[in-house]
């Protein structure tokens, strides 16, 4: 679906914007650093999709003023 595509590659996008150094911690599933991340996202499998899910509901957060920056 193009949909899909569409908000993997903003994901990624997002996840670029990272700096080199920062390492994200996935439940039991261990650390991932910003590469590993973006290939996981790319490839579509259970982390990628956890990841995309956090982006989302982060988004989704922001627009509807939960998440501010005030």
């Amino acid at each position: 679906m193009e949909q899909d595509e569409d908000i993997k590659q903003l994901v990624v996008l997002r996840l670029e914007t990272m700096p080199a150094n920062v390492k994200l911690s996935i439940g039991s599933h261990g650390e991932f650093d910003k590469d590993e991340l973006i290939a996981r996202v790319k490839k579509g499998d259970e982390i990628g999709k956890k990841i995309v899910a956090a982006q989302l509901h982060y988004l989704r957060s922001l627009k509807r003023g939960i998440i501010s920056y005030e």
